[in-house]
């Protein structure tokens, strides 16, 4: 959202332009009787932007009373007691001079609270989440209200893929323009214009939202499970203390209330750090931030243009390989997202206009230009310098401005020894706004993390096994994106600054691919466009985060087995299926919840050889020693059939044989498209022998056994969950598999 909301009416049925404020409902004087109960609560008009052009002003509204947890005008609701001894606390991020809760930390609590984890966050210099099992627990944040404008501003189809999991995906997918085009000009001359951001996820393509706006998706939703995000908080200071017992907290953080001046002492079981690239958290942990820091600076402009490019409203990059790169990204309502290279170098255009002023500050600096003192007017004209034979000139008031440098890091651990504090987000990793990974890798982070410390925090899985997964994991895909965002980088900014190498953090990881480095110097169409068609051809999927593979594990173990085609650690396939006779949908569409382990069962027709093993299949799912028992049941697994036939051809087949606990037990999916693309096809399933595939809660497959092979099930689940028979013997807290 880049300017508030302008009234209107659907009094034709459709949105039309309105007048005045007819969202206010105003408390009359006509006696009780006929005075409405709810009345608008109190919105605020606030500035967008620090800096302005010549047109005005922008605002934006907000709802101090919906957006502002425990800073709300109307006070603290009288269910918020927060307790002093939790599961898990979060540090929000650091959003230059004021603390936000940050996407990173805010979808930690919202899959903490799927899951009945209680937490609380917090900002200024650090995001922690605390989580006590079976209780409430709020949020804290020092700044007053959510991120206003700017930052982040485009998510992946892996992103909204996650969002569905949670029920929030139509309230984000549906916000802004989808990206399904790029155009990308060099020396006034189109060098492309094709289809890009093309996948087989329901999502499609990237899709346009601010960071503002998605953090007021995630507060919103919070609140709807009495979780408030406590405003104008910071840490002061935190330990883990030797005592790891299955029932302690060991983590003891010192919280400081800015409003008041306050301070208090929380016990919890873990600590999460979302709280940026200058992260606190890391910092105490003395955990490495390797990597570097380019000498590339982005001018960064929202605003509506006016432009004799061809392409001003299409997803795209303007290179000059005098001026260097811009990065175009369209916006809601007919904004766009400006990134624009500068040079503040001292022979650089902006040294040069400011010595033809002849400005007094500037000959005082001794020529030199701080980045941060660039104004909008001077981005517009860089700007321009690089669109050059085209031009743009500002339509309306800048709705955020601001001046980046760009580095490229990934701390060397995201997660103490002991497993009990964690990174996530820029905390752990940052790099270009190339690819849009910020915001879209934090979701990954967030939702790899969030069901480990739940589910360890429940006595549902071990520690010492489950937790270093966390780091394996999320920190290769990290240093990934460091070498595909930072080629992509360079190729649009004309740099031959080197790439941050990382393939010696650790030695156990596969190698990461060869980054593609591109030559500047030479400058030929056909050598473009060969560096375009390799790149996107090499990372397409890449940069729409479906692919994202991890590397063996105790939870993504080798595949030994060809009961499917796709890897064990890969993102599951999404195929289309029939639930009933009236409803068609995604497979991912049952595959829901924060923390359900997903057992999805191919089972051809129900008939043949492969109906012994479904015999088999439903006798352990009854049996006590079997795994499905021994770990949950239905309160941990969610088992999906899929079933090669129509819902009236199943039903017969599914009441006799024993089958009648898979009926009783199971979600039933009918895999009733053609050959060539139903699910039995999409996983490549022997229809003779069928299979189990195991879809860990983020949506990636941990791992997949034929029907016959439910033994090697067992060993796999034991090694990293906690069954019901061992929690019996344990007190309330984390189990004891130190």
């Amino acid at each position: 959202m880049a300017t508030s909301l302008l009234p209107s009416t659907f009094h034709n049925g459709y949105r039309q332009p309105g007048k005045g404020t007819p969202w206010v409902v105003e408390s009359k004087e006509i006696g009780d009787d006929d005075e409405p109960h709810w009345i608008t609560p109190p919105s605020s008009e606030v500035l967008s932007s620090t800096v302005h052009n010549t047109l005005g002003l922008n605002t934006l509204r907000t709802w101090p009373t919906i957006y502002d947890g425990t800073n709300s005008p109307h006070g603290i609701p009288k269910w918020w007691k927060p307790s002093e001894e939790v599961d898990v606390l979060i540090c929000g991020g650091l959003s230059t001079k004021v603390a936000t809760a940050g996407p990173a930390g805010l979808q930690i609590a919202c899959s903490l609270t799927r899951q009945g984890v209680n937490f609380r966050i917090i900002g200024r210099d650090c995001l922690f989440i605390l989580i006590e099992y079976k209780q409430l627990m709020p949020c804290t944040d020092k700044a007053a209200q959510p991120l206003i404008a700017g930052r982040a501003d485009g998510v992946q189809p892996r992103f909204l893929e996650t969002l569905h999991s949670w029920g929030l995906a139509t309230e984000v997918h549906e916000e802004g323009p989808l990206i399904e085009r790029t155009a990308i000009y060099k020396d006034g001359k189109k060098l492309m214009f094709n289809t890009s951001h093309q996948s087989d996820s329901r999502y499609r393509g990237l899709h346009i939202i601010t960071q503002g706006q998605l953090e007021r998706i995630y507060v919103r939703d919070l609140l709807r499970h009495k979780v408030l995000v406590e405003r104008q908080f910071s840490i002061v200071d935190f330990e883990v203390t030797p005592d790891q017992s299955p029932s302690s907290h060991p983590v003891v953080i010192k919280l400081r209330n800015e409003k008041t001046g306050t301070e208090e002492t929380v016990r919890s079981k873990f600590l999460v750090g979302s709280d940026g690239g200058a992260s606190m958290v890391r910092k105490k942990l003395q955990i490495p931030f390797d990597g570097v820091s380019t000498d590339i600076y982005w001018g960064i402009l929202d605003c509506k243009f006016e432009s004799n490019y061809p392409h001003a409203w299409v997803f795209g990059s303007v290179i000059s390989s005098k001026h260097g790169g811009c990065v175009i990204i369209p916006r809601e309502d007919g904004y766009i997202r400006l990134y624009t290279q500068l040079d503040t170098s001292i022979t650089g255009p902006i040294a040069q206009s400011r010595q033809a002023k002849s400005s007094a500050e500037f000959q005082e600096s001794g020529g030199h230009v701080d980045a941060h003192s660039v104004t909008a007017d001077e981005v517009l004209h860089q700007a321009n310098k690089i669109f050059a034979p085209y031009e743009l000139k500002f339509a309306a008031p800048l709705s955020w401005f601001t001046v980046w440098k760009i580095s490229e890091r990934v701390a060397r651990s995201f997660s103490s020894p002991d497993c009990r504090v964690h990174l996530a987000g820029d905390a752990a990793h940052i790099h270009s706004v190339m690819g849009a990974f910020g915001l879209n890798a934090s979701i990954m982070d967030s939702a790899n993390l969030a069901w480990k410390i739940g589910m360890c925090a429940q006595n549902h899985a071990k520690l010492s096994t489950l937790g270093p997964t966390y780091d394996s994991e999320r920190r290769y895909h990290a240093n990934r994106i460091i070498h595909v965002s930072g080629s992509y980088l360079r190729f649009i900014c004309n740099s031959t600054f080197p790439l941050a190498e990382f393939n010696h953090v650790n030695n156990e990881w596969p190698p990461l691919p060869e980054p593609q480095k591109y030559q500047p110097a030479a400058g030929k169409p056909e050598e473009d466009l060969e560096f375009l068609k390799t790149f996107f051809g090499n990372n397409g999927a890449f940069l729409l985060g479906i692919d994202a593979d991890y590397a063996p594990s105790v939870i993504v173990p080798k595949s030994s087995s060809a009961a499917i085609a796709p890897r064990n650690g890969v993102r599951a396939p999404n195929p289309r299926v029939c639930f009933d006779m009236e409803k068609t949908g995604y497979l991912y569409d049952t595959l829901t919840g924060a923390a359900r382990l997903h057992l999805v069962v191919f089972a051809s027709d129900l008939q043949g050889p492969i109906r012994k093993n479904l015999k088999k299949l439903a006798l352990a799912m009854s049996n006590p020693s079997c795994f499905f028992r021994r770990f949950g049941g239905l309160a941990r697994f969610n088992p999906v059939l899929i079933i090669k036939c129509m819902p009236y051809e199943a039903e017969p087949l599914l009441m006799s044989d024993g089958l009648q606990v898979l009926k009783d037990n199971c979600t039933l999916i009918y895999d009733d498209r053609a050959p060539d693309e139903d699910a039995h096809t999409c996983y490549e399933v022997d229809h003779a022998k069928g299979a189990i595939v195991f879809v860990r809660p983020d949506l990636w497959i941990g791992t997949s056994v034929f029907l016959d092979q439910l033994d090697e099930l067992d060993k796999y689940f034991e090694e990293w969950l906690v069954s019901d028979e061992e929690k019996s013997t344990m007190t309330n807290g984390i189990n004891g598999h130190m």
